[in-house]
């Protein structure tokens, strides 16, 4: 609040600060966050990226690492989490790919960019 009056000296008050209302983050959209090229390429992506983690190979581990992580609204990848590891460090190895991804084409709400929760299941099979 302003203090009117300031010939006297007295100190004026700083208007309270304003806080910007943190942007929610949506799980279903009217049109989903995409990467580029098409869920295709996502898949060619995981599998030139994915590197299968000697640990695991050794204790013969694998299955799918269940990640989710959200895509803001300007395609950028934020906070990739494991919902569901395998161990072997196959979760570490899930989370390093996810984060190198290229900026995803982002989720829109009434035809607006927004933030979107995504899930990704990561499968490690062994050959």
């Amino acid at each position: 609040m302003l203090k009117h009056g300031n010939a006297g000296g007295e100190k004026m008050e700083a208007p309270p600060p304003r806080f910007r209302k943190p942007s929610l983050v949506f799980t279903i959209v009217e049109e989903m966050p995409a990467f580029p090229g098409g869920e295709a390429e996502l898949f060619k992506y995981l599998s030139k990226a994915v590197k299968y983690p000697q640990m695991a190979q050794d204790a013969a581990v694998g299955g799918v690492v269940y990640m989710t992580f959200v895509v803001d609204e300007n395609g950028k990848v934020r906070d990739p989490k494991v919902l569901r590891g395998i161990g072997g460090g196959c979760d570490q190895e899930a989370i390093r790919v996810v984060k190198a991804m290229p900026e995803w084409e982002p989720g829109k709400q009434r035809g607006k960019p927004v933030r979107v929760q995504y899930n990704l299941p990561i499968r490690f099979t062994l050959k």
